[in-house]
């Protein structure tokens, strides 16, 4: 064999080893694992993955987590992805190889297996289009949305950031904090001593801030997170007692909210060990007709595991992320959540902003939600019966902050003409306290011997807000807030 073609061998032989992430590879010296856990200060930053040796040092000011990256200097990353799980994707393992620059000698290699971890995880409904396993997140498939203005506990979309923790309602307790001037006082409450509160219902759609990611993804450019469609949003009908009361019979003052915040704490903890933790203004909570609710039902059920048995917070009209679950503690400060979700995660950031530049000390967390609406039927690529010359469109439309949709327009024709259609359900809540969806529906005419539609569909809510028309002004880092026009194309059929 000339050396021509044995150099071409070896580079296709190196390039497939490349594709396998941590995989040996024979051109790159070996490392202990004494020397890579010399390496782990912002100077020199290594980290390993199988047998992979990476120094990504000049990575850490993008890292997309923030401070999280850390934890694992010197050391195997493997123990947190398997909590953060939607690192092992391809496009992240292509650019971790690029950082390569050894390999891991073989007596230091440790299983990292995963398997323990998730292995108490609940059973899902197979009907839920699963977006991430580990953890897990899945989408309420569209024609599941429009059938129920309530959606059924089991297709209720699924957001997680760690494992399901196991909690038994008999023995959980919520402990209620109060930090003054330096000192704490905390009190326990039973989920019996919680029913002793007045109870309340409310009824309210829980939207993940990242809903309709993958539609910005792909009019934009890739932005990180989770590539929900639009199904990451379900209504349902709470039942619990609201924070106020609880706060209140604790002693927080009702006219000392300003620069004060009300910190939720899950019980799911992540590969450090670090509870789940974000927060809201305590003004959002205590004010007179706030409806944060401390949730133990859902649709008149207990709290199914994945979506927080046996205690969850409820703050309607805010991004879901803030509505914890498996509650556990509330504590009234004068700081925000200090955990990495709050303070690296959910703030708005403008579409020029890269993950170098990105203050996140300096945006604002985001608190609400914006106008959006979305197609269910007919869906993106699916063919539409045409009855009496018309082809039948329904959707959702929701709007954050207690803000009610008022208005929902379809276009068949690329905006030059609107239908206005027609709400089908929607809460009769009072004004600035609308939290639930809406449920529309409109009959859209065909025109003769057209055999395919493009339409567009807009919301407009009660403060006039109007979703924008493209994704392009809106685009982030993190692909949050994306409510531009919803547009499907599907075929008709005759």
């Amino acid at each position: 064999m000339d050396s021509k073609k044995v150099n071409t061998v070896k580079v296709h032989k190196i390039e497939n080893l490349k594709l396998e992430a941590g995989g040996m590879r024979p051109d790159l010296p070996t490392f202990r694992a004494d020397e890579v856990s010399k390496h782990d200060t912002n100077g020199s930053f290594w980290v390993t993955y199988k047998h992979g040796v990476y120094d990504i040092t000049k990575f850490l000011p993008s890292h997309p987590g923030g401070e999280q990256i850390l934890n694992a200097g010197g050391l195997s990353v493997e123990p947190f992805w398997n909590v953060y799980g939607n690192h092992k994707t391809e496009e992240v393992f292509e650019l971790l190889e690029t950082f390569r620059i050894g390999n891991l000698h073989d007596d230091d290699v440790v299983d990292h297996s995963d398997e323990e971890l998730w292995a108490k995880e609940p059973a899902r409904d197979a009907r839920l289009l699963v977006r991430t396993r580990r953890p897990f997140n899945a989408e309420t498939p569209p024609q599941h949305q429009i059938a129920h203005f309530d959606t059924p506990n089991e297709l209720f979309f699924v957001r997680q950031h760690m494992p399901v923790p196991e909690l038994e309602a008999s023995s959980h307790k919520l402990r209620i904090s109060i930090e003054q001037g330096g000192r704490s006082t905390s009190r326990d409450f039973s989920l019996e001593d919680l029913d002793k509160f007045p109870q309340s219902q409310l009824s309210a759609a829980l939207m993940c801030a990242g809903n309709r990611r993958s539609e910005m993804n792909k009019e934009v450019k890739p932005a990180k997170g989770v590539g929900w469609s639009g199904g990451a949003v379900s209504n349902a009908l709470w039942s619990g007692v609201y924070l106020r009361d609880v706060l209140l019979h604790c002693g927080v003052d009702v006219d000392d909210v300003e620069g004060k915040h009300v910190i939720f704490q899950g019980s799911d903890v992540d590969a450090t060990g670090a509870n789940f933790s974000t927060s809201i203004p305590l003004a959002q909570a205590l004010a007179a007709d706030a409806r944060v609710l401390l949730a133990t039902r859902m649709n008149g059920r207990a709290l199914p595991p994945d979506h927080g048995r046996p205690l969850r917070a409820v703050v309607p009209g805010a991004p879901a992320v803030r509505s914890v679950k498996w509650l556990e503690a509330v504590t009234v400060s004068e700081r925000e959540s200090p955990s990495h979700w709050h303070q690296k995660d959910y703030r708005s950031f403008n579409a020029s902003v890269d993950w170098a530049s990105a203050d996140f000390a300096g945006a604002p967390p985001v608190y609400g939600m914006p106008v959006t609406s979305a197609v269910c039927e007919p869906q993106n690529g699916a063919r539409a019966p045409v009855r009496g010359g018309r082809v039948l469109v329904r959707g959702y439309a929701y709007s954050g902050g207690g803000a009610k949709v008022v208005r929902v327009d379809v276009s068949p024709d690329g905006g030059r003409t609107w239908l206005a259609a027609r709400p089908t359900h929607a809460a009769g809540d009072s004004p600035g306290r609308h939290y639930a969806w809406t449920l529309w529906a409109c009959e859209v005419p065909v025109q003769p011997g057209q055999d395919e539609m493009e339409v567009w569909v807009k919301a407009t809510d009660s403060n006039m807000n109007t979703q924008p028309e493209r994704f392009a002004h809106i685009w982030n880092i993190r692909g949050i807030l994306g409510n531009a026009y919803h547009k499907v194309t599907f075929k008709l059929q005759h």
